[in-house]
């Protein structure tokens, strides 16, 4: 009896040491995304992000220049190839949208200048806002005037007519008089909501359709929501809790403000976005979830492969790799394999794992690639950093960790290396992106 006393108290140690399952985990987490030029350069493009849309962090500045031209007024959304695409204004005057796309949002990549061919080379091509139809439709809604910055503006669509989206419809006119500018259109239920800027009046209006082609009626216009005039560059995102967030640009007082709606037809009062405000120009939000319900043990943990059951996530020469390891490795390699598991830095829904041994180093992405790194105190460090809790891609009690700051990849081993990629369907997809948390192994 004496002789099991020993192992006893190991056992019972490790059980107060290895704390209850978190409970944080209560949904997918929301990351709002955003590109903007700023007051200082119509030719370099700023990315942000937010947990709340609210209090936006610096993820990369001077991110995406374009060859020639300007980069005013960019819109991103991610497409169903994983990528996240831009267009945007190139000039004051002309006929062209340009496009560009990146992988991961930081880095990104020039594809072409599409050519509307509605005004020529002394007509004007501004503020084109994608927008993602309910059947599935990819189009860009812009502004276009035949006579240049002075004339008379009128929105307009183009439709992509392949998965490329390097392919496009002739523009169609969106059904608007004309003397208006920065459409932006979103979809609730059956109907279509366009907040566009009256060039007449300088107030944001509201008007609504059952086609995106209209007719449209308006429902809201001169100072019918209390905010004044001088205003444009509205762009709109859904709120944690459901609710509609109005970005808009005072560009007559160089501020920028933003009001909430749970209907859309009524707005509370505009509120001045702190942070960036007096900084950033015309942009766009894209709001993308992350995870789901699962919630995922914290404290120190090891991971282990859920179809290599003899290998775990460890990390060795800076980055993380799968490697079979047992009780009775090497301690410098057990303690390599523990982590310790706790609330995201970017979201506290979320998770971020800091080795056991190092303190401040944290697994992170970096260019696709898991690596262990010193957390640095960036927003992009945070949110690289931060992974989210789903059910186990591969069943049996196993969880997937989906990336907080790039929603739809997924920490999965190949070739025995940890990496970062897009969810696919298949086993062995779903075996590489599963793991067991389990007690540490050191």
């Amino acid at each position: 009896m004496r002789m099991r006393l020993p192992w006893l108290c190991l056992v019972l140690l490790a059980a107060l040491l290895t704390p209850a399952t978190a409970a944080h985990a209560a949904g997918p987490a929301p990351h709002y995304l955003m590109t903007a030029f700023t007051n200082t350069s119509q030719s370099n493009m700023y990315v942000y992000d937010s947990f709340n849309a609210g209090t936006f962090n610096l993820v990369r500045a001077n991110a995406y220049t374009p060859p020639s031209g300007l980069i005013r007024d960019p819109s991103v959304m991610r497409h169903t190839d994983g990528y996240y695409y831009l267009v945007h204004t190139t000039n004051w005057t002309g006929d062209t949208i340009g496009f560009a796309r990146s992988a991961d949002t930081v880095t990104w990549t020039f594809l072409r200048n599409v050519t509307v061919g509605l005004n020529g080379a002394t007509g004007s091509t501004w503020a084109p806002e994608w927008f993602k139809d309910s059947d599935g439709s990819v189009h860009v809604i812009f502004s276009a005037s035949t006579t240049g910055t002075a004339g008379q503006f009128r929105p307009y669509r183009i439709t992509a007519t392949n998965s490329a989206l390097s392919t496009w419809t002739a523009p169609v006119a969106l059904g608007i008089p004309a003397n208006y500018i920065d459409s932006f259109v979103v979809k609730s239920g059956s109907t279509y909501h366009n907040f566009l800027k009256n060039e007449t009046t300088k107030y944001i209006e509201h008007a609504t359709a059952t086609s995106l082609t209209g007719p449209w009626t308006f429902i809201g216009t001169g100072n019918w929501a209390g905010w004044g005039s001088g205003l444009e560059g509205p762009a709109l995102t859904r709120l944690p809790d459901g609710r509609w967030r109005i970005y808009f640009d005072n560009y007559t007082g160089g501020r920028y403000y933003y009001a909430d709606s749970s209907n859309l037809s009524a707005f509370g009062a505009k509120v001045e976005l702190p942070g960036l405000s007096g900084t950033a120009r015309h942009f766009t939000v894209l709001r993308e979830d992350s995870g789901d319900t699962t919630a995922v043990p914290t404290g120190n943990r090891s991971l282990r492969s859920a179809n290599f059951a003899d290998r775990y996530v460890r990390h060795r020469g800076g980055l993380a790799y799968l490697d079979p390891l047992s009780s009775t490795s090497a301690i410098a390699d057990r303690q390599s394999a523990t982590f310790t598991v706790a609330a995201g830095l970017a979201h506290s829904g979320c998770y971020s794992f800091q080795s056991a041994t190092q303190p401040g180093y944290y697994l992170r992405h970096y260019n696709m690639r898991l690596a262990l790194q010193r957390d640095d105190g960036t927003a992009i460090f945070k949110g690289d950093a931060t992974f989210c809790g789903r059910a186990g891609l591969a069943g049996g009690g196993t969880t997937s960790f989906e990336s907080y700051n790039l929603p739809g990849r997924y920490l999965r081993h190949y070739n025995y290396e940890l990496r970062l990629d897009l969810w696919a369907s298949g086993s062995t997809f779903a075996g590489d992106a599963s793991y067991t948390v389990t007690s540490p192994l050191s």
